[in-house]
């Protein structure tokens, strides 16, 4: 038994531990014991049992279990620490004592969980027990749910979360055990007790008994609002002031507490979203278009059940929306509008904000529905549109509902302006200020005196609501004419409103109403009594308060762009008299107007107003006026008394007297009386009929004037403009247009119709009569001071001569500030509101202005087909959508807010695959900003948010459109809109480096400007953080430069609080750099819109003038920079508004500062610069030469220039703010040219001041910069300035590092003024600096030093290279092996260049390359190489300048160097030619080539003087002079137009190696050959074109496709471009024929290579290259010249044949197409030159006799051949054998036998020999033929060449002619023909016998090697005629042609394409360009090179110097051309 008491003697924490019961219980009970002795909370003691106390609670022994939790409750009451056992405590308590039968065990347990709560532990406690609900056993979750309701009613709503609680309930009433589900009851009376009706909604779809339980519970409860009873123990305090006796004070505190908690509890927050989109029916779009209406209702009532979930998720419901707008708007079935109505309701009170993106879209189809008489469509309209107002702001939705408001409609009417009223009710007077109250009020007065009733009550109620809100004093200045009568009426109206953000009273109201309204439904059902709509909100004023509150700034904005100056008083006089004399008079009879009038004036005027003797009429006017001048103004009936003037004989009256009289008392009635409308319109027909007259025009303008200022200027101007367009009379139109001008200026602008003026002024300009057009141009000067440039856009469509002349009138008006308007404002003496206003009223003035210009409706034309098409898959289809919406843009000018379904359309098209098509449709956003103006605000988050999402794109053009188009919207929107909300935030969060720098560089260039920011800005700061520590350096730096802004906003101290939540590493860094920020942080800018507004309103600008100044200074430059962006962003004025700001007004502080400026910028100090070259030369300061610059020497600098550059310049130079620096650099530009002295003599400083620059990561500082680098280079070499070393040495490295740079732009920039500073500091220095420059890591760097190498050394020689040529040449060899292709590439480039200058030395030069570099550098060499064409004359002397040498082949490619003359590389970089090339040519060289080919007649040749070079040395190909030639023949001048040598150009980059260029070329090429008007300009040049492509397509086949580098989609591409251009060429019939044999058979040959490259298969779009080379083939074969295509393919066959290397497929596609075109024969057979295809054929059998074609693998060959001539034969008959003509020896042919053994089946025998005598005997016959004979037989050939058709017949018969009888005189039939004539047969027989010739010689040219095929091209070959020159009379270059070609052939190079040449007149414009050319036919294209380089210069000179003139050569030229030839011989010898 002592063992049983053992553990008496243990300490109470083991006893409570202790296995047996007793041990614990006693353990227990002392805990119990010490726990109540320990006072402190803090003590110790308590640790020890922090482990024990979850045993205390779940011991396993029932008694002991209970005596545990009693110490547990004592414990979690009075321990410190009792907080850190929470959830394992009350977790234990819910499994193990709510499940004890024992009451007291569930009770403690209850307890323990309360003061959990207490001790602030609620949500832990909270979370255990809602676990506890899922748990089996009811007993546990009775006892949970228990718990739950005690700590709500002891603890209240504020401690308890109810959200999880309610979303559990629905659970809990459906439980099986009835204990469960009445809890559930008890707790859902408590839940309701705290939170009311806010529980109906998630208890909805409960079981409807319980649901009814539980009405009857909660209409007993007490309707006071609850208080808790228990407090935490923070608030204890509370809970003692609450046990003191209540007094009235302690109750008004409950109250408030009270009015705290109501709407703090919102039942939507308690809902869980439900996605409804994915539920709705599949069929649902289909069905709700069908045609039967209950299958629309299907669709309408599947949507209605789905949107009845209180609560939906977010999601794209535009189509849903759209779906639900169109049957509201358009169905016929009102049942279904009201259906769908119900469905937009559920869908706005189910997304709440979420949906007001689409309120826009849906509000103005709902107003204009109001039509409908049925209550019930009705009621559903209201509780829709004032579901959707709760999304949105009033702001937002203003224009649609005002443009609703002049609805002709009165029930429209009436119903808007009930909607308005419940709306204002929900405003409070800051989210109604007077911006959008002013527009609303105006438009609702005009309703009050509407003629309908309920209109008027309708409008009674809406103002006195906005009385209401916004207090008397806000709306009185709208209601100052309002008579009382009306003004107490809406006072009356304003007591009844109860307002939602209401006083007490509103509020205790609402509850009682809330209560019956069941379920949800309450939020709309009481719309229809508009009173009641006030509920839908009151569970949640909190959000919409703030929403609205935020766009409080917005609406002044938009008229800040246009407010013109001087508007701003007008707005305030004009607008305080809105609608001023509304005096609404009826219209009077004539008799009342008598007895009123006969009432107030002498009774004899009346009867003698119609008196017919003119005295007397005059004497009564006279006793008229003097009355009206007497009477007082409330007495005078105006309307009477005009009528008694328009009295018979009224404004007919003859006599002018009388009339002036009269019109003088219709002016002195309308000042004096209150003139009404109705009786202006009594008098204005008359006024303007007499406003043309001479001697009363000016009386009735006065009247006019004084009518406008009684009946305010837009009512009468739009009156007076209808009248006097509606006659004809064009004297009144053009005085009325005067009057109005002037008018115009007197009243100001404010309240006029622009839009009627705009078309009036239209038909005036129109007008036949002069004076009418100037009048309306004048007006439109007058209008254009207002409205600014905007206004030019409605005129564009005018004639020019029109245009010019309003363009004249709108210049004069440029910079002119409207003048302040006199008139207007005499009815209303100004009263303390006046003062008020006049803050505002210059924005409102401006408002007027952008709201007046027409804008156009276009929501009709974005139609859903529109729509579809911008979503099309097709990219194509989207393109046309894009265009289509540009389009309607475009014509619409200025649009309205309402767009349709388009910016959800563009929406998706931002994030398009296609990049063009994103940024058409970023132009498209932009076009859409100028066009809508300010209202594009509502559409900046669904559409302005997804184009900051374009920032991030990776494309730089893409972000560059992004930002154009962001800024476009932001000057429209001002920038509130964008920093509202989460959005900008977002984006700023997405880790996209790019989005990141582009957007905070977006802010850092917005955040400046602006006065104050949304709060929200504040969300950004943590993203912002993030950005410091970027892993992008770009996006830290821009971070930084952000930093200020934000705090300039924010204020340090939140900036700093932001940073707690960063790591402790983090923080440090930030902090620092907030405390940099703070150093640097600008002022906000100073309200600088008000200032400005007003520059001529009286007193106004010394009001402002204080602040004006201070303004420009604080903001840094942004503001001088672009003047306040807000401020004016179209107006005319505004130019002149900003100057006089800035200069006429300079504050005190200002003035000083612009003395100081005023002076020189750089002084200069004698000897100053020669001093600091020797302190850095003895080291006295430091030497300029670092990697980044440390502060010592930005400080060094600094201290330098103090002495020689202005102080206030160097301030800004050295600012640590980069636009302080742009300010530096803009200020040196202006003072460069006026200060040369002072800038050479600090250049030393200027240029290292600028390498610091360099080192500035901001790109604009970098461009200016660079902009000033360039004007300073040009001036220093303008003043013939040489760069000294040190100035050299401290900034050139700088420069050059700056050539690496990723832009672009500024490597062009860099490497221009490297160019430039070649004039100033010695190439060869330069080119040490530049070597040392390809020594960097950077790869970009080094491939633009290596090109620049290159430039220098083709513009200046080898003496460039320094050390020596070797060195420099070794060192860039090295570069051939880089790892970087660009690299590479230059390193090739140059060394081909220097290879251009110096041939072959060059390999001497570079000494050992690795294999694999030479072969590159071969092929290079190979593939690039010119050679060179002199050795370069006289090494260019290195002087700074770059003298355009010889040496330089650009010429051969591009005519002419480009604008600067200075570089060879700008020669290569530019494409446009400038003619001045040949100047630089040496006098020695000149040629005069331009008409050697065009001339032919007879002609006198001066040869110009050579100088006599020592020839022995030349070994390389050399320059002919070619006879200078005068021109003879006019026929060519035409030809030589720029087109030719344009077209020239680009097909020569047709053959580029580079992939892009030659893209870029045949897109150009493909261009012209689309436009059938334009593709006549490819005639004369398709020869030379298709050699390029053939070109192409075999460097493809050799070179690309082999290079592993490539990407192979290039290739693909390339291939597409080749095929597409080729199709559309062989479209086009004409230009098609134009292509000759050779070139057609290279043609062929590379196509057919081509569809059997195996290499193209395997690629991915192969396949459809190959088809497309089908196809092309097709084309070929069907439209080129037939002859010619037939010939070639016989040639290729041949080739083929003969080839071993050739593969038997290539022969068997050459048949193919020979197949072919045997079918096409029959059709062509009239347009074949017969004879030539026979000689084809005749040469084709020698080479292959039919005994070698049998012994071929395939027999193809052989039949084709018969195929071939079977066809010919038996479409030509016998005639066939007449047509040998071509073949020499016919009797050695086989064809010819062949042809008579196929003739045989078809002729006798007899008949065929008789046609074999013909053939053979024709020689004899024509012997023996009489001279007669003969003269037929010749004049019958010449009649061939003279006709078009048979020229070419004509010839080659005329050529065998002469062949055959070398005797014969063929010189009589010349004699009579033109000189053009006679040359044109000379050369056409000339080119046959070089055919003839070539073919013999050399059948085939496929052995030769692709480089060596090349050489084919047909060259323009200088063939003047030479007739007889065997005689030696007359040389011309043709001989040496015929030697060339002799040497050719020697060779080895390949003569066939000399065959075919083209005519003379395609000749003429072909350049040569073979990229890879022997030296001779270098000779060849130097030559037409030249000569078309100089015929630009000589055209001129052509047309003057016509002269017809024959003569021989001089014997001086005879000896030159006798030198000529020495140097061919020496040519000819050196090439064997």
């Amino acid at each position: 038994m002592g063992d049983d008491n053992e553990w008496l003697k243990l300490p109470v924490d083991q006893k409570c531990e202790h296995k047996l019961w007793k041990a614990r219980l006693s353990g227990y009970e002392d805990a119990l014991k010490i726990f109540q002795k320990i006072k402190d909370e803090k003590s110790p003691e308590w640790s020890k049992f922090l482990g024990l106390i979850k045993k205390f609670v779940t011991d396993s022994n029932a008694v002991v279990q209970l005596k545990g939790l009693e110490a547990a409750l004592v414990y979690v009451e009075n321990a410190h620490v009792a907080g850190k056992t929470t959830g394992e405590v009350v977790s234990g308590v819910v499994s193990k004592v709510f499940n004890q039968p024992k009451a007291k065990a569930k009770e403690l347990g209850i307890e323990i969980c309360l003061m959990y709560i207490e001790i602030e532990k609620g949500e832990a406690v909270q979370e255990e027990l809602l676990k506890g609900l899922d748990n089996k056993n009811p007993k546990i979750i009775v006892a949970c749910i228990e718990t739950l309701r005690k700590a709500l009613s002891e603890f209240g709503s504020k401690i308890i979360l109810l959200k999880p609680i309610i979303k559990v309930l629905p659970k809990l009433f459906e439980s099986r055990e009835k204990a469960v589900r009445d809890e559930a009851k008890l707790i859902a009376v408590e839940i309701y007790r705290w939170i009311r009706d806010a529980l109906r909604p998630p208890l909805q779809n409960i079981n409807s008994v319980q649901l009814k339980e539980l009405e009857e519970e909660w209409v007993k409860l007490p309707t006071g609002a609850p208080k808790p009873s228990r407090f935490l123990r923070s608030q204890q305090e509370l809970e003692a002031k609450l046990e003191q006796p209540q007094s009235a004070g302690g109750d008004a505190e409950g109250g408030g507490d009270d009015g705290d908690e109501v709407p703090q509890i919102d039942a939507y927050e308690l809902l869980e979203a439900v996605e409804v989109l994915s539920k709705l029916p599949k069929d649902f779009y289909d069905k709700i278009e069908a045609k039967k209406w209950q299958e629309r209702k299907e669709a309408l009532e599947a949507v209605e059940v789905l949107v009845k979930n209180p609560k939906l998720e977010a999601g794209d419901y535009a189509d849903l929306v759209k779906a639900l707008k169109k049957v509201v708007g358009k169905d016929t079935n009102v049942m279904l509008v009201a259906l769908a109505a119900k469905c937009l309701t559920g869908l706005a009170v189910g997304l709440r904000k979420k949906f007001g993106q689409y309120a826009g879209h849906v509000v103005p189809t709902i107003l204009e529905k109001f039509k409908e008489k049925k209550p019930q469509v009705v009621q559903a309209l209201q509780e829709a549109i004032d579901a959707i107002f709760l999304t949105t702001t009033l702001q937002n939705i203003s224009e649609d509902v005002l443009a609703v408001m002049d609805n002709k409609n009165p029930t429209i009417k009436q119903q808007t302006s009930l909607f308005i009223a419940r709306s204002f009710r929900h405003c409070t007077a800051s989210t109604l200020p007077k911006s959008l109250l002013k527009p609303f009020c105006a438009a609702l007065l005009k309703h009050i005196n509407d003629s309908a009733p309920e209109v008027r009550d309708a409008a009674f109620e809406a103002l006195g609501t906005a009385l209401k809100v916004v207090g008397e004093k806000a709306v009185n200045p709208f209601l100052a004419d309002v008579d009382k009568l009306k003004l107490d009426k809406i006072k009356e109206c304003s007591e009844k409103v109860e307002l939602i953000h209401g006083k007490k009273a509103g509020l205790a109201a609402e509850k009682k109403e809330f209560k019956p309204l069941p379920g949800r439904a309450a939020a709309a059902s009481g719309a229809a009594g508009d009173k009641d709509t006030k509920d839908i909100t009151a569970p949640k004023p909190g959000p919409l308060k703030k929403a609205p509150t935020a766009k409080v700034g917005g609406p002044p904005k938009k008229g800040k762009p246009a407010a013109p100056g001087g508007t701003g008083s007008t707005g305030t006089k004009n607008k305080k008299g809105l609608e001023t004399k509304e005096i609404v008079e009826p219209e009077l009879s004539i008799e009342v107007c008598e007895e009123k009038a006969s009432a107030v004036l002498p009774p004899t005027c009346i009867q003698l107003l119609d008196s017919s003797n003119w005295k007397e009429r005059l004497a009564c006017m006279e006793e008229f006026q003097k009355a009206v001048e007497l009477m007082e103004r409330a007495e005078m009936p105006c309307q009477s008394l005009v009528r008694m003037l328009a009295k018979k004989p009224g404004w007919k009256e003859t006599n002018f007297q009388v009339m002036q009289m009269k019109l003088h008392i219709v002016a002195l009635i309308a000042q004096k009386g209150n003139f009404s409308k109705t009786s202006a319109q009594i008098v204005l027909d008359g006024l303007v009929d007499k406003i043309g007259d001479v001697k009363c025009g000016n009386n009735a303008k006065e009247a006019m004037t004084a009518i406008a200022e009684a009946c305010m200027l837009p009512w009468t101007a739009e009156q007076v403009m209808s009248m006097a367009f509606s006659q004809k009379n064009p004297k009144n139109q053009s005085e009325t247009l005067n009057w109005l001008s002037n008018a115009i200026k007197e009243f100001g602008f404010s309240g006029l119709n622009v839009k009627a003026f705009i078309s009036n002024v239209k038909t005036a300009l129109a007008a036949t009569n002069p004076a009418v057009r100037t009048s309306a141009i004048t007006l439109l000067g007058v209008m254009y001071l207002y409205v600014g440039p905007s206004l030019r856009m409605f005129f564009e469509d005018e004639k020019p001569a029109l245009l010019s002349q309003i363009d004249a009138e709108f210049e004069k008006m440029q910079g002119q500030s409207p003048p302040a308007p006199t008139r207007g404002i005499s009815k209303h003496p100004t009263s303390g509101i006046d003062e008020g206003e006049d803050g505002e009223e210059p924005d409102d003035g401006g408002n007027d202005v952008v709201d007046l210009l027409p804008r156009t409706e276009i929501s009709d034309k974005i139609t859903s087909e529109l729509v579809s098409k911008i979503g099309d898959k097709n990219w194509k289809i989207r393109k046309e959508g894009l265009d289509e919406v540009a389009g309607i843009i475009n014509e619409a000018k200025f649009i309205q807010p309402n767009i349709g379904e388009l910016p959800t359309a563009l929406k998706g098209r931002l994030n398009d695959s296609n990049k063009i098509l994103v940024q058409q449709t970023l132009n498209i956003l932009q076009q859409l900003a100028v066009a809508m103006g300010p209202n594009i605000k509502q559409h900046v988050k669904n559409l302005g948010i997804p184009v900051i999402t374009v920032l991030g794109d990776s494309k730089n053009n893409v972000r560059a459109a992004a930002l154009a188009t962001v800024n476009a919207w932001a000057e429209q929107t001002g920038m509130k809109e964008w920093l509202e909300g989460e959005d900008l935030s977002e984006e700023l969060k997405k880790e996209n480096p790019f989005l990141r720098q582009e957007l905070l560089g977006w802010l850092a260039e917005k955040l400046p400007t602006l006065r104050s920011t949304p709060t929200d800005l504040i969300l950004c700061v943590p993203h912002l953080y993030s950005c410091l520590e970027d892993r992008n350096g770009d996006v830290r730096k821009k971070a930084q430069d952000a930093l200020p802004f934000f705090m300039m906003h924010l204020g340090y101290e939140k900036m700093a609080k932001a940073t707690g939540k960063l790591k402790p590493t983090s923080k440090d860094q930030v902090l620092a750099m907030l405390e940099k920020a703070k150093a640097n942080m600008p002022a906000k800018p100073a309200a600088p819109a008000k200032a400005v507004s007003k520059p001529m309103g009286g007193s106004a600008p010394t009001k402002f003038q204080p602040t004006s100044a201070p303004v420009e200074e604080s903001v840094s430059s942004t503001i001088e920079t672009k003047p306040d962006p807000k401020k004016a962003k179209t107006q005319g004025a505004s130019s002149k508004t900003k100057t006089t700001q800035g200069k006429k007004i300079p504050s005190k502080t200002n003035l000083k500062e612009d003395e100081d400026k005023s002076g020189p910028i750089f002084i200069v100090v004698p000897n100053g610069k020669e001093q600091r070259m020797k302190d850095e030369k003895g080291l006295k300061v430091l030497k300029w030469n670092f990697t980044t610059p440390r502060d010592e020497y930005i400080e060094q600098l600094k201290t330098q220039m103090s002495s020689c550059v202005a102080k206030w310049l160097q301030d800004e130079m050295f600012h640590s703010d980069f636009q302080h620096h742009n300010k530096a650099l803009a200020v040196m530009v202006d003072h460069l040219e006026s200060e040369k002295e002072g800038v050479i003599g600090c250049l030393d400083l200027i240029l290292k001041w600028l390498t610091l620059r360099f080192f500035d990561t901001n790109t604009s500082v970098l461009m200016k910069a660079l902009e000033y680098l360039k004007l300073l280079f040009t001036l220093l070499s303008e003043e013939e300035y040489h760069l000294t070393e040190s100035e050299a040495s401290s900034f050139i490295p700088y420069l050059i590092v700056k050539v690496g740079e990723p832009k672009d732009v500024i490597r062009r920039d860099v490497r221009a003024i490297l160019n430039r500073m070649c004039l100033v500091y010695p190439a060869s220095k330069m080119f040490l600096f530049i070597m040392e420059g390809t020594k960097s890591k950077n790869s970009k760097q080094r491939a633009e030093c290596l090109e620049e190498l290159g430039c220098l050394v083709e513009s200046y020689g080898m003496n460039v290279c320094q050390p020596t040529p070797g060195k420099a040449l070794k060192e860039i060899a090295i570069h051939i092996g880089d790892r970087d292709n660009a690299v590479r590439n230059a390193a090739l480039n140059t060394i081909v260049t220097v290879y251009n200058v110096h041939g072959d030395q060059v390999f001497k030069l570079i000494g050992n390359l690795s294999e694999k570099d030479m072969s590159m550098l071969e092929e290079r060499i190979k593939r690039s190489a010119k050679r060179p064409s002199t050795a370069p004359m006289k090494q260019v002397e290195e002087k700074p300048q770059r003298v355009q040498g010889i040496n330089s082949n650009a010429n051969m490619l591009r005519k002419g160097p480009a604008e600067d003359m200075s570089s060879k590389l700008n020669q290569a970089r530019s494409m446009s030619g400038h003619p001045e090339a040949a100047q630089m040519v040496r006098r020695e060289f000149q040629l005069d080539l331009d008409e050697i080919e065009n001339d032919n007649g007879t002609v006198r040749c001066e040869m110009p003087e050579l100088v006599q070079h020592k020839l022995d040395d030349i070994f390389e190909p050399v320059l002919i002079p070619e006879p200078k030639i005068r021109a003879v023949s006019p026929h060519f001048d035409d030809m030589h137009s720029n087109t030719a040598s344009t077209i020239n150009f680009i097909i020569s980059q047709v053959a580029s190696g580079d992939i892009s260029t030659s893209i870029q070329a045949l897109t150009q090429i493909d261009e012209v050959l689309r436009q059938e008007d334009k593709a006549e300009a490819m005639s004369g040049h398709i020869d030379q074109f298709l050699i390029a492509t053939f070109m192409q397509l075999r460097l493809i086949y050799n070179t690309h496709m082999a290079d592993e580098k490539l990407e192979k989609d290039e290739i693909i591409k390339l291939y597409s471009c080749i095929i597409g251009n080729m199709i559309s060429l062989f479209q086009i019939e004409s230009l098609a024929r134009e292509a000759s044999t050779g070139v057609l058979k290279d043609l062929m040959h590379g196509l057919i290579t081509l569809m059997l490259d195996s290499r193209i298969e395997d690629l991915e779009e192969g396949q459809q290259v190959i088809r497309s080379v089908n196809l092309l083939v097709v084309k070929v074969l069907e439209k080129s010249d037939q002859t010619n295509i037939l010939s070639a393919l016989l040639v290729l066959l041949q080739d083929s044949l003969l080839a071993t290397a050739s593969s038997p497929k290539f022969s068997e596609l050459v048949m193919k197409c020979l197949w072919r075109m045997v079918r096409l024969l029959p059709d062509t057979i009239n347009s074949i030159n017969l004879d030539r295809i026979l000689l084809d054929i005749h040469i084709f059998m020698k080479v292959f006799p039919k005994e070698k074609l049998k012994q071929c693998k395939s027999e193809f060959p052989i039949r084709t051949l018969k195929t071939l001539l079977h066809t010919l034969c038996k479409l030509k008959g016998p005639k066939i054998l007449d047509h040998l003509t071509m073949i020499d020896n016919k009797n050695e042919s086989e064809l010819e036998a062949h042809l008579c053994r196929m003739m045989k089946h078809s002729m006798d025998q007899t008949g065929n020999k008789s046609d074999k005598e013909t053939e053979k005997g024709a020689s004899r016959i024509d012997e023996k033929s009489s001279k007669a004979k003969v003269n037929d037989f010749l004049a019958e050939i010449f009649k061939k060449i003279g006709s078009k058709e048979n020229t070419k017949e004509g010839l080659a018969e005329l050529y065998e002619y002469k062949k055959k009888y070398s005797d014969a005189d063929i010189e009589p039939f010349l004699k009579n023909s033109s000189q053009f004539f006679q040359s044109y047969v000379e050369r056409g027989l000339r080119v046959i016998e070089m055919e003839r010739e070539g073919k013999g010689r050399i059948p085939t040219s496929t052995g030769i090697s692709p480089q060596m095929e090349v050489t084919c091209v047909p060259t323009p070959t200088s063939t003047v005629s030479s007739i007889g020159n065997t005689n030696g009379e007359e040389v011309g270059p043709s001989v040496y042609l015929e030697r060339l070609k002799i040497l050719r052939q020697r060779c080895g190079l390949d003569n066939t394409k000399q065959d075919d040449r083209p005519p003379l007149t395609s000749l003429l414009s072909k350049p040569a360009i073979p990229p890879v050319a022997s030296s001779t036919d270098m000779l060849h294209s130097k030559l037409s090179q030249l000569r078309e380089s100089r015929e630009q210069h000589q055209h001129s000179a052509l047309d003057s110097n016509q002269t017809h003139c024959a003569g021989t050569l001089t014997s001086s030229s005879t000896t030159n051309i006798d030198d000529l030839k020495k140097r061919l011989e020496r040519i000819k010898s050196s090439r064997k």
